[in-house]
């Protein structure tokens, strides 16, 4: 969607809820894009696996405070708000705030928000609701994550 969005010239944030600061094709793809996509990864990696659930809480906080900063700024026709669900499934944000958030965005924004788990009262206010499902993986053969497949 990032891609059609800016061969049509339209501007894209995209704010990374758990993805850490790692080298990723995305940020190199944003690179190639600068000044009409922005990426603001503000995860630190894969949290069902933290110790810390109050860390947790904050970074996914400071992460959806860019999220609305994205949200209201007037120069963004799309915002990408990549593993939200997964944030909502542990629930690190509460989800009518995100609901009462994108209720209230301008008419035209449009705004994805991605990951497994989507809860039932964002699926009911969604315009398009896809799922991707695994049907096999390479990791759960022992291949580790693949550069450009991947990240």
């Amino acid at each position: 969607m990032a891609f059609r969005a800016l061969g049509h010239g339209m501007k894209v944030g995209m704010v990374q809820f758990i993805k850490g600061n790692l080298p990723t094709g995305e940020q190199a793809s944003v690179r190639m894009h600068s000044g009409k996509m922005d990426l603001h990864t503000l995860g630190e990696g894969f949290t069902w696996d933290t110790q810390d659930r109050e860390r947790d809480i904050e970074v996914a906080g400071v992460a959806w405070e860019k999220s609305l900063e994205l949200m209201e700024d007037p120069s963004y026709d799309l915002v990408i708000l990549d593993e939200l669900n997964i944030v909502l499934k542990y629930d690190y944000l509460p989800v009518q705030t995100v609901i009462s958030a994108l209720t209230s965005k301008r008419h035209d924004l449009h705004v994805v928000v991605t990951g497994r788990y989507a809860p039932r009262e964002l699926l009911e206010m969604a315009d398009l609701a896809t799922e991707t499902k695994v049907i096999k993986h390479p990791y759960s053969q022992g291949i580790k994550a693949q550069k450009g497949l991947e990240f």
